[in-house]
């Protein structure tokens, strides 16, 4: 990938019955992702530091990434058609003293959960910074 990236941070994750939003941007702009209600009751569970009653699908992915030795590197939000989001997940893995990062193509909810589950950092292509919807707080 051989884009500019802008780094974004969380500002708000709002929950509804019907929906969850990221509000993800800079100082300069705030832009939405809009995503369904159980990715934002599980980030919930998460932020309150609650335990969960059994494993849900980003403690496997965690596990698993754990078990096989992965470290989780960036979230990269690569592109926006209308108002659906792209992102990649770039991890990597060594082995035999060789280091091999892999670049996963993931829903944003999906990557976005993870990157705050794991702190690591989220950036956005340049392009689609600026083809975002700013809104207003």
């Amino acid at each position: 990938m051989d884009f500019e990236l802008i780094p974004v941070q969380f500002n708000k994750i709002l929950q509804s019955q019907n929906y969850t939003v990221f509000i993800l941007g800079t100082e300069e702009k705030q832009f939405a992702i809009y995503t369904s209600p159980h990715v934002g009751q599980n980030l919930q569970i998460h932020l309150a530091g609650q335990m969960k009653p059994r494993p849900y699908t980003y403690d496997l992915i965690n596990a698993l990434f754990s078990g096989l030795n992965i470290n989780l590197l960036q979230v990269v939000i690569t592109d926006v058609q209308d108002t659906l989001y792209f992102a990649r997940l770039f991890v990597e893995q060594e082995t035999d003293g060789v280091r091999n990062i892999l670049e996963i193509d993931a829903r944003p909810s999906d990557c976005l959960t993870l990157a705050l589950e794991n702190e690591i950092p989220i950036y956005c292509t340049k392009e689609v910074f600026e083809k975002t919807v700013s809104i207003e707080e």
